[in-house]
């Protein structure tokens, strides 16, 4: 089995919107792409959040998602949770926590963003090492 691949998206702002429609960039590039996406949010108002700009950042876009335990059966090919392991979802995890899931093993690609924020950047940090002593394939973007 071949190692889990690991994306860091280093962010060139500290604006805390960055973050989030950087997210909804990606979840849109990997939906177009056929992927099954996992977001794991820290708490419900992340996960409300991120739901509702998926809605909203692109006037022309279109995201088939749902929040975890919510929408139809099966669920789309984007769902948003923060307290539950996800169920049928082993494509990518986008993790916006500020842990790393005990369930990110399942997935075949895991991608985190990092604001240009120290405290943020120090977390990454702690990630990418934990990341690599379980052998995972990392890679890093700059993102401006």
């Amino acid at each position: 089995m071949s190692p889990i691949r690991v994306d860091f998206y280093l962010l060139n702002s500290d604006q805390p919107d960055a973050r989030w429609l950087v997210a909804c960039r990606l979840l849109e590039k990997a939906y177009y792409k056929g992927h099954k996406v996992f977001v794991l949010c820290n708490h419900q108002q992340d996960a409300e959040l991120i739901d509702e700009l998926l809605w909203t950042f692109k006037d022309d876009s279109f995201i088939p998602h749902n929040l975890q335990g919510e929408g139809p059966e099966p669920p789309p090919p984007l769902q948003i949770g923060y307290d539950k392991e996800p169920r049928g979802f082993n494509d990518i995890l986008l993790n916006l926590a500020h842990h790393i899931p005990p369930f990110y093993n399942k997935f075949k690609r895991v991608m985190e963003l990092v604001s240009n924020v120290e405290a943020e950047k120090e977390q990454s940090r702690i990630h990418y090492k934990e990341y690599r002593a379980k052998g995972c394939e990392l890679h890093t973007h700059n993102i401006d």
